[in-house]
């Protein structure tokens, strides 16, 4: 009989996590974190940093899930029993859970606007789309509506089980997802002035990239890939031995890097095209664009389009994200998988109340200068993650077997040994200490030594 908690082909594994990667990740953050960062400078950066650093964590996770059969937690705790290493699954589920609190909210804020725009409530004349956007995440009852109907649709499929659920899931939403990426492109490239929008994206200025813009470069190369909360641990514990796990990891990294380039052709050029200001930030998506498309032959259609691509991104990724704390709460078998993910997507709902209301009723509370909304996704996404990484890192270095990782790595595969050599170098040496220093470099304590 076959196993409902597998995946039941390579294709629909690589499918789901490359889901899980392509999200808000790829769509949303990656275009406002390069137009405020130099465009094709950070362009270059990413794709060292998800090439040097991203693509070798997520061939290590594939490895510690795959080769310890388990999910985050317990993975850690049957590959290195009696220590304190488990601390890293540990450390994913809190990952996961804080970045599901923000995430879930700009989940809801994508559904509004996706059934908005496919009833023609978007795009109206004389529309003032900040105004729109201002009043969708100000208004209590509108945000967490909407987040709790995101929440759901992900409970829905999460109770389906691995392949029901989320396997059939991605096989229909990726496919779609790039075709609609093709169509936008091609309308986006034949604007007036998408040439100047092509050129800031891929000519790269590394006099707009700081050292904030590094942080971001490396977090953001985390971020899309899923790596450092151990959620591709628990997507590939339900893989079987004969696939390749470094040629599925490079499958995925390449379709993530894909992603973001192709959200970078389409959103640059229309941008420019329409004289709209690239660094406009998290709202790039939300008040840019539906402006742009009202000026657009069929923008209408073209916003709906759009919307569905990125709604499609945004519930693949979530998947993952719930799927790490519902296998952490089943696994023991005692509880039921339909109980743990109504309750999980519960808890969830009741923790993103805070960042769903940061722009509103919660707008005055700050610290550090962010709300609780920017305020956790930046400890998430440059603390969190990099902090996982690094965990991971020196776990595979300097903990876990070494024969049973050669053993995984070349399993399904007839790779020459000298990729297995180059990953482990990687990961030994060049994976920790490029976290380390580009966080000490983000914290000051270069300059800070310097001046001394």
């Amino acid at each position: 009989m076959e196993n409902e908690n597998q995946w039941s082909s390579k294709l629909g594994f690589i499918f789901a996590a490359a889901g899980s990667a392509i999200g808000l990740g790829a769509i949303w953050k990656f275009p406002y974190v390069a137009g405020m960062n130099g465009g094709g400078a950070f362009l270059i950066i990413f794709i060292i940093f998800t090439l040097l650093i991203g693509l070798p964590l997520l061939i290590s996770e594939f490895l510690i899930g795959r080769g310890s059969g388990k999910e985050a937690v317990s993975a850690y705790k049957k590959l290195a029993p009696n220590s304190t290493w488990n601390v890293i699954g540990k450390i994913g589920l809190v990952s996961s859970f804080l970045l599901l609190s923000f995430y879930t909210v700009v989940g809801g804020w994508v559904l509004t606007y996706t059934a908005m725009s496919i009833f023609g409530f978007v795009i109206q004349d004389g529309a003032n789309y900040g105004d729109t956007f201002g009043y969708i995440i100000g208004s209590p009852w509108i945000s967490l509506v909407g987040t709790a109907a995101f929440i759901l649709i992900n409970v829905i499929v999460l109770t389906l089980g691995i392949k029901n659920g989320i396997e059939r899931a991605a096989k229909y939403l990726m496919p779609l997802l790039f075709i609609f990426f093709i169509i936008l492109i091609i309308r986006a490239l034949t604007l007036d002035g998408a040439m100047e929008g092509l050129w800031f994206f891929l000519k790269p200025d590394f006099t707009q990239l700081t050292a904030d813009g590094l942080l971001y470069a490396l977090g953001q190369s985390f971020f899309a890939l899923s790596v450092g909360v151990s959620v591709m641990v628990t997507y590939s514990s339900y893989l079987g031995k004969r696939e390749s796990l470094p040629t599925s990891a490079g499958i995925v990294t390449l379709m993530n890097v894909a992603v973001s380039i192709l959200a970078g052709l389409f959103i640059f050029p229309v941008v420019f095209a329409f004289s709209m200001e690239p660094a406009q930030g998290p709202s790039l998506l939300f008040v840019v664009l539906p402006a742009v498309f009202s000026q657009m032959a069929f923008g209408e259609l073209f916003l709906t389009l759009f919307l569905l691509l990125f709604l499609f991104a945004t519930l693949t990724s979530s998947f993952s994200m719930i799927e790490i704390l519902v296998a952490a709460f089943t696994s023991n078998k005692k509880r039921s998988r339909k109980k743990v993910t109504w309750t999980a997507g519960l808890i969830i709902f009741l923790a993103g109340i805070p960042a769903g209301l940061s722009s509103g009723v919660l707008d005055g509370i700050t610290l550090f200068d962010k709300n609780i909304f920017d305020l956790t996704d930046y400890f998430v996404s440059n603390v969190m993650f990099p902090l996982g990484c690094l965990l991971i890192a020196l776990f595979i270095g300097f903990k876990m077997d070494r024969p049973l990782m050669k053993k995984e790595f070349f399993m399904g595969n007839s790779l020459a040994g000298v990729w297995y050599s180059i990953w482990w170098a990687l990961m030994r040496y060049v994976v920790p200490v490029t976290i380390v220093i580009v966080f000490l470099y983000t914290l000051g304590v270069f300059n800070l030594l310097f001046d001394i």
